[in-house]
C-alpha cells in the first residue's frame, strides 16, 4: 500500500505544508470552531437568568442552533463543491467564530436568535468543506485523515464548555468576544493553505450546475445518511438522557461533577474511536468494521445500567460505548465521498451534519417515549436503532464496495479522472496525473 504523500505543492501565496501538517491544521481548525459553537450549551443557565427564559424557550434556542449548524450542512457542501472548499470553509470559520463569540454580551433575545441562526450557518459551512480537504490531504490514507478531522471537532465539543466556564469564572461574560481571535486567525490562514484539489476544482466548476442534487437522497448516500441518523439517535440519547438517569435513578445532584465527567469521557472516547477505526480500516474490511462497531456498541451501552456510577467498570463501559458508537462515522463519510466524487463536500455534509441534526430532531420522540414508559426503558429502546443502522451500512458497503485497492481499478479510476476534476486533482489515486506526481509532491 502506498504511503501518504510527503508534501503538498500549494500556490505561490501559500505556505508549504506536509500532507500530515494540512490534516493537523484542519483538525485544529475544526476543534476551535466546534469549541466556540458549543460554548452556548454551557451558557444556557446564564442566558435563562439574564432573559428570564422558560425551558420551552431554551429548547427553541437549542433547536435554532442545531438546525442552522447541522441540518443545513449538505447545502453548504454543495456550495463548496461548486465555488471551492477553501473559500467556503474559511468564510464559515470566520463567520461562526465572530458571531457566536458574542453570545456572552448580546443585549436582547432577538439578537441572540439572530446570532445563533447566522453563526450556526458558519459552522455548517466548515464541516463538509473541511472533511473534503482532509480527505484530499490524506491521499491513500483518506479514512485516517477524515477520522482525525472528525476527532478534532469531537474534542472541541468536549473542551468548549469547560474552557468558557473557566474563563467566565475568572473574567466574566464580557471576555467571550476574545474567543473569536484564534478561530478568525485560523480561518484567514486557510486561504493560504490551498490544496491542489481546490485549485483544480475551481478551474472546472460549472456555474450552471444545480446547487444540490436531490438524487443523493434517494441513492446509496441517502441510505448511508439514514444509517448515520439511526446511529446518531443512540449518541444523542446517551448525552441527553444518561445525565437524567444518573440523577433520577442514582440520586446524583444536578450539578454533580460525575455527570460532567461521564459526558466528557464518552465524548473523548468517541473521538478516539473514530481515529482508531481510521487506522484499522487499512487492515480490516470497511463494511465489517462499520457493522461490527455499531453492533458491538450495544453491549457496553446496556451493561452500563448494571454498573455503579463512578466505578472503574462504569467508566470502562462509557469508554467502550463512546468509541464504538462513533467509530463508524468517519468511515461512512469517506465511503459517501467515494460514491459521489464530484460532490464530495455535499456527501460529507449529509453524513456529518444532516445526520446528526436529524438525530437530534428524532430525540424529541425519545423524550416523549420517556414520559410514556419510563426513562430507562426508553433509553434501551433508542439504543436498538443501532441494529437497523448496521444493516443499512452493511447493505450499502457490500453492494457499492468503495474499499477496493485503487491500483486494481486503474481503468475505472482513469475514466473517473477525465470526468471529475476534483478526483483527478488527487494524484495519489489518479493514474492519469501520476506522471506529474514528482512535480507536485
Amino acid at each position: 500500500m502506498r504511503s501518504m504523500p510527503k508534501t503538498l505543492n500549494v500556490s505561490s501565496q501559500s505556505v508549504l505544508l506536509t500532507s500530515s501538517g494540512v490534516v493537523a491544521y484542519l483538525s485544529l481548525t475544526h476543534m476551535v470552531s466546534d469549541a466556540i459553537t458549543h460554548i452556548f450549551s454551557a451558557l444556557l443557565p446564564t442566558l435563562q437568568y439574564r432573559f428570564g427564559l422558560t425551558e420551552a424557550m431554551l429548547a427553541l434556542l437549542v433547536a435554532t442552533l442545531a438546525f442552522s449548524s447541522s441540518v443545513t450542512q449538505p447545502i453548504f457542501g454543495a456550495l463548496a463543491d461548486r465555488f471551492g472548499h477553501v473559500r467556503v470553509g474559511a468564510l464559515g470559520v470566520i463567520l461562526n467564530a465572530t458571531l457566536l463569540s458574542l453570545i456572552g454580551i448580546v443585549p436582547t433575545l432577538y439578537l441572540l436568535f439572530g446570532l445563533l441562526l447566522i453563526g450556526g450557518l458558519g459552522s455548517a459551512a466548515l464541516h463538509p468543506a473541511g472533511a473534503s480537504l482532509a480527505r484530499a490531504a490524506g491521499g491513500t490514507k483518506a479514512e485516517y485523515a477524515v477520522s482525525l478531522f472528525s476527532a478534532g471537532g469531537t474534542l472541541g465539543i468536549a473542551l468548549g464548555p469547560v474552557i468558557v466556564l473557566i474563563l467566565v469564572a475568572n473574567f466574566e461574560l464580557s471576555f467571550t468576544p476574545w474567543l473569536m481571535l484564534p478561530a478568525v486567525a485560523l480561518g484567514l490562514l486557510m486561504f493560504f493553505v490551498i490544496l491542489p484539489q481546490d485549485q483544480e476544482a475551481s478551474k472546472f466548476s460549472n456555474s450552471e450546475a444545480r446547487i444540490f442534487d436531490f438524487q443523493l437522497l434517494t441513492g446509496p448516500i441517502g441510505l448511508l445518511a439514514l444509517a448515520g441518523i439511526l446511529s446518531g439517535v443512540a449518541f444523542v440519547t446517551f448525552t441527553s438522557a444518561i445525565p437524567l438517569w444518573l440523577v433520577q435513578t442514582h440520586g446524583l445532584k444536578y450539578d454533580d461533577p460525575l455527570i460532567g465527567w461521564t459526558l466528557a469521557v464518552f465524548t473523548l472516547s468517541a473521538a478516539l474511536g473514530g481515529v482508531g477505526a481510521g487506522l484499522l480500516s487499512r487492515r480490516v474490511n470497511q463494511r465489517h468494521l462499520v457493522t461490527g462497531s455499531l453492533l458491538l456498541a450495544l453491549f457496553p451501552l446496556f451493561a452500563l445500567f448494571a454498573q455503579e456510577p463512578g466505578t472503574l467498570l462504569f467508566f470502562l463501559m462509557v469508554v467502550l460505548a463512546g468509541g464504538l458508537v462513533h467509530a463508524s462515522l468517519p468511515l461512512m463519510i469517506v465511503s459517501a465521498q467515494d460514491l459521489a466524487p464530484r460532490a464530495a463536500a455535499t456527501a460529507s455534509g449529509m453524513l456529518m451534519g444532516f445526520a446528526g441534526g436529524m438525530a437530534g430532531i428524532l430525540y424529541i420522540g425519545i423524550g416523549y417515549l420517556q414520559q410514556l414508559i419510563g426513562l430507562a426503558p426508553a433509553i434501551r429502546l433508542s439504543y436498538l436503532t443501532l441494529i437497523p443502522a448496521a444493516i443499512l451500512a452493511f447493505y450499502v458497503l457490500t453492494k457499492f464496495d468503495t474499499s477496493v485497492d485503487p491500483a486494481k481499478q486503474a481503468p475505472i479510476v482513469a475514466l473517473s479522472c477525465l470526468c471529475s476534476p476534483s478526483l483527478s486533482a488527487n494524484i495519489s489515486t489518479c493514474p492519469c496525473r501520476a506522471k506529474n506526481a514528482k512535480q507536485n509532491f
